[in-house]
């Protein structure tokens, strides 16, 4: 094996340039599919049957695909739906932030039912309203307990993000295949892609830890 990673060290820097649209791509989607997910999580245990159908369906066509066809459908196929051309950049945040959700809302659900029914009876019998409920009560315990677990969404949403190169987003994939491409050696840049990533992830598992830590003392 001839490796050579002297021709490649100098376009080091422009290969890390894409760390900034990936983590921006990664914390847009994420937030859009926490926020989601939120919504769909109560409409999951919602008494109104019309929201948790539409919350299963929406979870079942997200789950059920690929994550590559469903940014593949809003990238390419926004001008016949929509008359225009969505940017990539856009349109990534909009796939990674539409399947994240259904995730999410799976987590959050599960959340929220493992709370002690305690907690809501009690509300519900000091008369607080069902929306304070829900937002003082009953989700920040569930969000303490599914911590972990949203950690885990997030740093997956981040190795997938690699598929944005596809439509052409100036990722880091995107631009360890230029440099590769431009010297004709492939293998060095996509390993020094694969390092990045790597390192991306191990420090986005530190910091979960951490956090995790910091609310288990405020316990």
């Amino acid at each position: 094996m001839n490796l050579d990673f002297t021709s490649i060290l100098p376009s080091l820097p422009y290969i890390l340039r894409g760390i900034g649209v990936t983590l921006q791509i990664v914390a847009l989607a994420g937030l859009l599919g926490f926020l989601l997910g939120i919504i769909l999580s109560l409409f999951k245990i919602s008494s109104i049957k019309v929201l948790g159908w539409f919350a299963d369906a929406y979870t079942s066509i997200f789950r059920g695909t690929p994550l590559v066809l469903q940014l593949m459908i809003i990238y390419f196929g926004s001008p016949q739906i929509f008359g225009y051309q969505i940017e990539p950049y856009v349109a990534a945040v909009l796939a990674f932030g539409l399947n994240s959700a259904a995730y999410i809302s799976e987590i959050i659900r599960a959340g929220i039912l493992a709370v002690d029914k305690g907690q809501s009876e009690a509300a519900m019998a000091l008369g607080v309203p069902y929306r304070q409920m829900m937002l003082n009560i009953i989700l920040p315990q569930a969000l303490k307990n599914i911590l972990p677990a949203l950690m885990n969404e997030f740093i997956t949403l981040t190795k997938e993000s690699a598929i944005v190169t596809t439509i052409g987003v100036m990722d880091i994939m995107r631009r360890a295949y230029q440099v590769g491409a431009d010297k004709f050696r492939f293998f060095e840049p996509l390993l020094l892609a694969g390092l990045i990533y790597y390192l991306m992830v191990i420090t986005l598992t530190i910091l979960g830890k951490v956090v995790e830590r910091r609310m288990r003392r405020g316990d």
